[in-house]
Order: structure tokens, then sequence, then C-alpha cells
């Protein structure tokens, strides 16, 4: 039957056959989705317009108009009608008399009816009173009557809001937040409002109202596609129901799938989260360019008032090489060439993570657009930038979505594809497979202190449950993808071996804390085999607790994490036979030894540079080219002296060089020649720009080592000239004293967030307390640095145990300052 039989059938039967129609139409196998929404409301619209002409003879100004969903055009089987009948106040009686001829035979079928019966400027009083109703004419459409009544109608209506919208909007947005609140996230919900819920049809309606406001537009790529999603899934659950219902509940779900066609309720609920993601980071960077616009508004008038009506410049403040800050978004500079650069996503997405700031629209379309793959494996700069994405705390999630939205993450890590949206049924667990890794991550990053390789704990957090996409036990098949993510991504085979071994075992602690007597030597046992080396240990507990934490409240407790954190004891004692001895010093090269002579003979401080690269691996359709730097090699001899620490790493922060790696340590001399050296061997690399010349960093470094350099004072003067931006919050700093790590030393361990001139406050505190630094073991992991130093007091020795500890609380009172 086509639309036009369908019609007439309704037309030749009154109500009845309109009902049968209805019926008809809803039953119809060939037509599901848009076309069956409208021919729905196609049905209706002549109906009712039939109902509108036989009460309507002797009545003048009047019109039939149909509002919100209807008005739209998008009937679901059991969509609300929502009508209005617009007239032009001339004859109210006969009019309310049109109503009721309009009303009751509606309500005698049993739909669902939204009336009301106004005069154009009551229906504008109204809604400038009412944004729920505002909205609704939004989307107002002629059905019967005086066209050019609503045509007024509309026009006047569409005026009003462009007008008001800057102070509709803000209240628009307050009442979204709010009801996302109250109603959850669509994308991540088992039984999930389809229209109510964050990212559902209510959002997407939102959007075309602030489209229609002029003032911002939504990311427009996906989003019709999503909305329609999301239509067909309520209409099947009309059908299947036979309620008017929004709720998605998980009795229905099966039964919605097949009326879809789709293989499973899991199927169908990804495609639902994949839908109401679109949504969700449409309305993000649609609100936010609301705000951007409207505080753009406020602030331009003084601006060129003070300018004498020029316009005024944008600000961009640089973050990290080729990216900037700008109207509180990241964004690319001017000079960037994704092209050329395809560390860059990574770059920006940790820049903007570290600065608590969103990466801007266009910036992520345009890396998504043109940025050449990575090499494999990934050059040492990305596997670094991922790790300080991660470990960014709370902003790392909006900076992530914005990734995912454009397709960067699944390019970056194509096994990501698998666990995208996927739901865990679950009742634990409230979150998707991939968001439940992310906030994993977020958690790790809290615990970043209490392990000593921070980049292995928060690249297991996103891996551990990587395996979710595959059959069978996803902790088997998560660690074979792991071999092959971290591999991919640049660790060495110890490290990978570590990685895949934390997402084989990430539930071996909970799961025997928990199920085994840990009185049983042979339980413990078992956990020490599985897990092989104190370090592994260290990283699993925390991995395992942030598991837990990012799972959802049920996951842990103070019980779970006392149970856990006995077994880990006990399984740390049978360890600890297995730990290494203190390893030698290493003969010193040839060119260490250059330095080191020349050091001593000429009284002064000697240094080179050299770049360190790496081949790229380039793709058969990429043209060659050199290696591109890795970081710079800074080697720096200097005659045995207090202060030689705080020195070299103030002037390395004068001149914004970020310390990746750093040594020091006492350099045995050939024989036949007299003094003593202290060598540093350090990896730095340049914030943004180039790097200085190495007579420049020299010169400086003989003036700080001679102290007529104020070091302190000139990073104090940058700090502030250079307000520290609002960003990630960092967890405090942790300094701890190993006494068992070395016979010859007192080793004192500080794991900090990595900032300029960190390591200057460290060695002028340590030297404050009257210390030598005997060697130092420097690295920056991310954005966490995790350093050890190996101390002495005046009499050579290891410092007693009351010393040691005063001596760190000084310095974690210092790094906390």
């Amino acid at each position: 039957m086509t639309s036009t039989d369908v019609r007439t059938e309704a037309d030749d039967s009154g109500p009845s056959g309109y009902a049968a129609a209805r019926l008809r139409l809803l039953t119809e196998g060939a037509r599901s989705g848009p076309p069956r929404r409208a021919a729905l409301a196609e049905l209706t619209d002549d109906w009712l317009t039939g109902l509108f002409a036989a009460g309507a003879e002797a009545v003048r100004g009047v019109s039939l108009v149909a509002v919100g969903g209807y008005g739209r055009g998008e009937l679901s089987p059991r969509s609300d009608l929502d009508l209005l009948l617009l007239h032009d106040g001339s004859d109210t009686g006969a009019v309310a008399a049109l109503a009721d001829r309009i009303w009751y035979p509606v309500w005698d079928l049993g739909l669902a009816l939204d009336h009301s019966v106004r005069t154009p400027a009551e229906a504008r009083k109204t809604a400038a009173e009412d944004l729920k109703v505002q909205l609704g004419l939004l989307d107002a459409r002629h059905i019967a009557g005086d066209l050019g009544l609503t045509a007024g109608l509309r026009t006047a209506v569409l005026a009003d809001w462009r007008n008001q919208a800057p102070k509709r909007l803000p209240e628009l947005q307050e009442l979204t937040a709010e009801r996302a609140e109250r109603q959850g996230e669509l994308q991540y919900l088992l039984e999930p409002d389809l229209k109510e819920a964050r990212g559902g049809l209510r959002d997407a309606t939102i959007l075309r109202a602030v489209a229609a406001s002029w003032l911002a537009d939504a990311p427009r790529e996906g989003l019709d596609d999503a909305r329609r999603r999301l239509l067909d899934v309520r209409d099947a659950l009309h059908l299947a129901t036979g309620r008017a219902t929004d709720r998605l509940a998980l009795q229905e779900q099966d039964q919605v799938a097949a009326e879809l066609g789709l293989l499973d309720a899991d199927t169908l609920l990804r495609q639902v989260y994949e839908a109401a993601r679109v949504i969700s980071y449409a309305s993000d960077v649609t609100w936010r360019e609301v705000g951007r616009v409207l505080r753009s508004r406020a602030v331009r008038p003084r601006l060129r008032a003070m300018l004498g009506g020029a316009k005024p410049p944008a600000e961009r403040s640089p973050l990290a090489e080729g990216v900037v800050e700008q109207d509180g978004e990241v964004v690319l500079a001017r000079a960037a060439r994704p092209e050329r650069d395809p560390v860059l996503p990574l770059r920006a997405a940790a820049a903007a993570a570290q600065a608590g700031l969103p990466l801007s629209l266009h910036a992520v379309r345009r890396l998504a657009a043109t940025t050449r793959p990575l090499p494999t494996p990934w050059p040492a700069e990305a596997r670094e930038q991922l790790v300080t994405l991660l470990g960014s705390g709370r902003p790392t999630i909006e900076v992530w979505e914005a990734l995912e939205a454009e397709g960067l993450i699944t390019r970056l890590l194509p096994d990501w594809e698998r666990v995208r949206c996927r739901p865990q049924r679950n009742a634990v667990h409230i979150w998707t497979v991939d968001r439940h890794l992310i906030e994993t991550a977020v958690r790790a990053s809290e615990f970043t202190r209490r392990v000593h390789r921070p980049d292995l704990l928060l690249v297991a957090a996103l891996l551990h449950d990587i395996g979710k996409g595959w059959p069978g036990d996803h902790s088997v098949a998560g660690e074979i993808i792991a071999k092959d993510v971290a591999a991919r991504i640049g660790f060495d085979r110890e490290d990978v071996a570590v990685l895949s071994t934390l997402v084989r075992h990430h539930l071996l602690l909970v799961d025997t804390a928990t199920r085994r007597d840990l009185e049983d030597p042979a339980t413990v046992r078992a956990v020490a085999e599985a897990v092989g080396s104190q370090g592994t240990l260290e990283l699993l507990h925390a991995l395992t607790e942030a598991d837990a934490l990012a799972t959802g409240p049920a996951a842990w407790s103070s019980w779970r994490g006392s149970l856990v954190a006995d077994l880990v004891k006990r399984v740390s004692a049978v360890l600890a036979g297995d730990d290494p001895e203190e390893p030698e010093a290493a003969a010193p090269t040839a060119e260490q030894e250059r330095l080191a002579i020349e050091a001593v003979a000429t009284g002064s401080p000697v240094l080179s540079l050299r770049a360190q690269t790496e081949p790229p691996a380039l793709a058969e359709d990429q043209p060659s080219g050199d290696p591109e730097p890795l970081g710079v090699e800074l080697l720096i001899a200097v005659p045995d002296q207090p202060g030689v620490l705080p020195a070299v790493s103030g002037v390395l922060a004068m001149h914004r060089l970020t310390v990746r790696t750093a040594e020091l340590r006492a350099l045995d001399l050939p024989d036949g020649v007299d003094g003593a050296v202290l060598l540093l061997n350090w990896r730095v690399a340049a914030e943004y720009g180039s790097l200085p010349q190495a007579a420049r960093l020299r010169a400086d470094l003989v003036r700080a080592l001679d102290g007529s350099l104020d070091i302190a004072g000139r990073l104090a003067e940058r700090d502030a000239a250079y307000p520290r931006r609002r960003g990630v919050v960092a967890p405090p700093a942790r300094v701890s004293v190993h006494p068992t790590a070395s016979r010859l030393a007192t080793v004192i361990e500080v794991r900090a967030q990595d900032a300029p001139g960190l390591l200057f406050r460290i060695g002028r505190a340590l030297e404050d307390a009257s210390v030598r630094v005997r060697s130092a073991h420097v690295s920056t992991l991310g954005a966490n640095a995790v350093d050890a130093f190996y101390v002495n007091g005046d009499n050579g020795a290891p410092l007693p145990a009351e010393e040691a500890a005063s001596v760190a609380r000084k310095l974690e009172e210092t790094l906390r300052a």
C-alpha cells in the first residue's frame, strides 16, 4: 500500500479510517526509519486537516500548527501530538468550538495530545516565560487554516529567539546540565532514557535551537545520522512495548534489537552509545563556542574603546612545540605543520590536558585530516607525550574524547576499535569498556608517586581490559594485545614483558585476596611466581586499586583494600631475596674521560651537546628524510665542588630546557691525573623553540657556580611574568628514604609532578641540608619526575636514620610549598 492509498483510506473513513491506516503503516514491514516517520506525520496531517476543515467553515483568522517533534515531521509510533490552535482573537467562542472538534477525536483514538489555543501575542508571551514552549515553537509547522498567521508567528518567534539568545542560551545550558545530572549520560547507561539522558534526543533538539540563534552551530558531521539512529531505536521500542516510553529497559533490548534487525542487545546498545557520543561531543563543542562568543561580545566593546576602535588582536600563548592557547582553547601554532610532524596530535593533546584546556574542534580536525601515521616503533617523544596525556588526571577525559570523535585514537591504537562503546553488563561497572580504561588511567595518575615506573602504570591502566573486545578470557587475550601495543609504541623488551604481565594478572591480587586463604604459603608463593619481581608487584598493587576505583563504588572498599595490602606485604617478603645487588659504576667513555681531564686542567666546567636521533620508520608512500631529533645529550664535567646539581639544573631551567633523564656521579680519573670530577650525563629537550648554544650554557654555568648568577631570582621573575595556568591538580610530591638500597650511601627518592625548575629546587634543598650528592638518577616519565639521590654526610658515610628522615621531610615540605 502506497502513501497515497493510506491517505485515501483515512480520508474516506474518518477517524476509524485513520486508525486503520495508521495501524497498517506501523505494521508494514517494508517501511521503517525516516520514511515511516514522515509517512505517519503526513497521514496525521491529512486527518487533522479534515477535522479542521469540517469545524472551521465559518471561522476566519485561525490555523492549526504542529510543534515540537511533530512539527519536525518525526512521529514515532507512540509519540504525542503537539498541536497549537492559533487564532487572531476575533472570535474566541468559535475558536473554542473548533478546538473541541479537533481535540476530542484525537483523545477518542487514545492518542496522547499536548495542545494549546493562543493568539500570536499569547504564544510569544508564553515562549518568553517558558523555554520548553519556545523550543517547541522553533519547529512550528503549518498544517491547516490561515497560512499567513502561521508564517507570521514563525517569523516573530525566530526573531525573538535570536534577539534574546544572549540571555536565554545560558539559561538553557544550565537547564541542560541539571537534566544531565538527573538522567545521567546516555552513552554509559545500561537502561538509558533515549530522550532525556545526556546525548539523547532532547540534546539533539537543543543543538538545532542553538543553531537557530545564529550565535553558534554544532559540528554537523555525523550528527543527523546519530539522531536518526536514536529515533529508529525509539520507534522499535514503541512497537515492541506498545507504550509511549523512552527508557530502553533491559528486558526489552533483545526484542528491540530484533525489530531493528540487529544481532543482539549488545550490538543495539553499542549503536545507541555511538550515537549518544556524537551528540554529547557536539553539545560540548557547541556550548563552548556559545560561551566564547558571549564572552567576546561582553569584552569587545571595552577593548575597542581602549584601542580606539581597532579590532583587538587574539592572544596566543605557547604551550608546546606547534601548540598554543587561544581564547581558552588549545589550537595549532601558525607555523605548525601536521603533515611533517606525526607526534603533533599527541603533543597537542598532552599540552591541552596538562593545561586543563579543551582541544579546539578546528585543531583536531586539521590533525585528523593532515597528520601522517606514526612510525613503528613510535619515537620516544610520542611515547612520552602519550604518558603525559594519560597522567594528566581528569582533563584527560575531555581531550581523549575530542581525539576519538575525529578517529585519531583508533588510528594511533587500532585495537581500541574493539572496545570502543562496548557495554559491560555487570552491575558493578558504571562505564563502557573504553571509558573504564580512561577512568582507570585517571585514577592511576593519582598513584604515580607510589611506583617507580609511573609510565608503565599509566599504559597498563589504558590496556588492562583491552582484551574485552575478543572472545575468551579477556586477561589472556589482553596479554597478547598488550605485548603488541607496547612494542609498537616503543617500549623495550623488559618493559613489554612487565606490561604484558600486568595486563595478564590485573585481577590476580583482588581475586586472590578475597577468594583464597592468605595463611596458606602456597597461595602467596603462587602470586609471587606470577608477578616475578618487586617492581611488578608495586605496579600491580597500584593498578589493582585504580582499576577497582574506576569500576564503580561497589568494586572497592577499605576491607578489600586491607586484604590486598596484606597479600602484597606477604608476596613482597617472598620476593625480597631476589632484589639485585647495587650495580657497579660503568667505566667512562673516551669522550667522558676527555671532558673530565679538560675540566681538571681548566678548573671550570666543560660541556658538549650532541643531538640524539633514531631512524624514522616510513610508510611506503611517505618520502624519506633525515632522522628526526630524539633529544639532546648534554655531557658536563665539573671539578667536584658544592652546588653542582642546583647550578646545572637551574641554568637549564632558565633556558627552558626540559630534563628527560639525568645522571650525576663522581668519575674516576686516569692514573697520573690529580683532582676530583663530577660527570653529568643528561638528555634534554627544548620546551619550544630552538636549543641554546653550548657556549651560552657554559658561560651561565660558570656564573652560577661562582655565585654571580641569581638563578632563584631569575626563575621567580619568569614565574611572576607568566602565571601558572589552571590545569590538572597533581598529587603532592612524595619523598622517601630507602635505607637498604645501598651500603655506601643513603638513597632519597623523590616522586613529583615534573615542572620547570623542579630539579633546581631539589638540588638547592639538598645543599641547604648540608648533604653531598654522591650520585643522582633522574628520569621524567610523562608528566612525572622519579628521581633518586644517593647522598652522604660530611664524613662520606650514609646518613643516620633520624637525619635521613629529617632531610626527606624538609625536602617534601619544600616541594609541597
